[in-house]
């Protein structure tokens, strides 16, 4: 089922956007920011972006094959709340 790309396609989205939290947090510490800068943006943007693709293959494949389906359903689940930890942890 990972072979789709509406399955791996979310999962590498957030973990894209938690690698660009963990790069913004090596470079430029915790300390809040004045402004957003390219890095929120980009978070957002994945963040965002995904949401469609989960909505399709929960369309195309939670009907056809619930067994194979949801479990690639809970990885996107999960991976997206991985991405959304830090932000949410660190008040950002």
């Amino acid at each position: 089922m990972l072979k789709h790309p509406s399955a791996f396609l979310p999962v590498v989205m957030s973990l894209a956007a938690l690698a660009t939290v963990a790069l913004f947090i090596t470079f430029h510490g915790t300390a809040p920011q004045t402004d957003e800068g390219a890095a929120a943006h980009i978070w957002q943007l994945l963040m965002a972006g995904q949401a469609p693709i989960v909505v399709f293959f929960g369309i195309k494949w939670v009907g056809r094959t619930p067994r194979q389906a949801l479990p690639v359903f809970g990885l996107q689940i999960v991976a997206a709340l991985a991405a959304l930890a830090p932000v949410y942890l660190l008040h950002w």
